[in-house]
């Protein structure tokens, strides 16, 4: 976006923000605008109100780490939508953040969303995990969804046609890749068409491999495969794949993964694994510990040592259930 419209559109936002906090509070005394990237925000003395416009839902975390910054200790978070996961996820923070929903002219407090419903695999399709594992794959269900991963990359995914009914399981990374399959090895057998990309993608998954667009996809599952192979350097005795709070919406998303495990003690650990500075990571960690039922468990963020962030373990200390940050050092 072109610096002066990026400008204007910062302007807008404020503009927002001051109209609704005026009509809430009855005028805007006390209260200054101040910069906050993707929305707008007022502050008074250690008070803010933020308005998150950008990608709301993941908006808490970008919220919390603002004020950390500029020294808020209270929170009130504006968005348009996705308001009902950002209450959600506000309420796992010791000081949580109250949430509003924007109303026409006017503001609601948010109620936070419930988690989704369970969704159970479709027993057909849970039919394909031993021809997954034949094929060089690791099954992993999230959602009601099954694939097959190579180092936690996508290989392979059972599906249902929608025009005939008839389950099959489809082999590429990602959509395209799966369509682009078909159509050019044709009614190849599964298991040999899967073990053919599962010989061409493993190597590039290995640690040391030289760059390639295999290695860059879901560098945070490829640190989860990792740990479910040797889980002592996040406490864990063993781990395995579990479903994030919500549906991954595509395989191209860097979104954080969660595993579930238990301790050399038998103690219950979440562990969420996260590659960048992902400032959202936080919220998102609570809330994949809520929504297993495990609200009071051992939660471990397992970060790189490039990517361990003074926000992420300060907002990791934030939680009503405090958060471990373990740095691997690992690529």
């Amino acid at each position: 976006m072109p610096e002066a419209d990026s400008a204007r559109r910062s302007q807008l936002l404020s503009l927002k923000l001051g109209a609704l906090i005026r009509e809430h509070l009855g005028g805007l005394d006390g209260w200054s605008p101040v910069p906050f990237a993707g929305g707008a925000a007022f502050r008074n003395g250690g008070h803010a109100w933020v308005l998150v416009e950008d990608r709301p839902e993941r908006g808490l975390g970008p919220a919390l780490a603002w004020c950390r910054h500029h020294h808020i200790a209270e929170l009130d978070l504006v968005a348009d939508h996705g308001t009902g996961v950002l209450a959600r996820r506000a309420r796992w923070f010791a000081r949580a953040p109250r949430v509003w929903r924007v109303e026409g002219r006017r503001i609601v407090e948010a109620a936070p969303e419930p988690f989704p419903a369970a969704i159970a695999l479709d027993p057909e399709l849970a039919a394909f995990a031993p021809l997954i594992r034949a094929g060089g794959a690791v099954p992993v269900e999230e959602h009601g969804v099954l694939v097959g991963e190579v180092e936690g990359l996508e290989v392979c995914r059972a599906v249902r046609d929608p025009a005939t009914g008839q389950c099959r399981l489809e082999v590429g990374v990602g959509v395209h890749d799966r369509e682009a399959f078909v159509l050019i090895h044709g009614n190849v057998p599964a298991p040999e068409a899967l073990a053919t990309v599962v010989a061409a993608v493993a190597p590039h998954r290995q640690p040391g491999a030289d760059p390639h667009a295999l290695n860059r996809l879901g560098a945070e599952r490829r640190l989860r495969a990792r740990l479910i192979a040797e889980p002592a350097p996040v406490g864990a005795a063993h781990l395995a794949p579990a479903p994030p709070p919500v549906p991954r919406a595509n395989l191209k998303d860097a979104v954080p993964c969660v595993a579930l495990g238990r301790t050399p003690s038998g103690e219950d650990v979440v562990v969420v694994c996260s590659t960048g500075i992902d400032v959202d990571l936080v919220p998102f960690a609570a809330d994949a510990r809520a929504a297993l039922g495990l609200e009071g468990a051992r939660l471990v963020l397992a970060v790189r040592e490039r990517d361990a962030s003074p926000v992420t373990m300060a907002l990791a200390d934030a939680l009503a259930t405090p958060a471990a940050v373990c740095v691997l050092d690992t690529e």
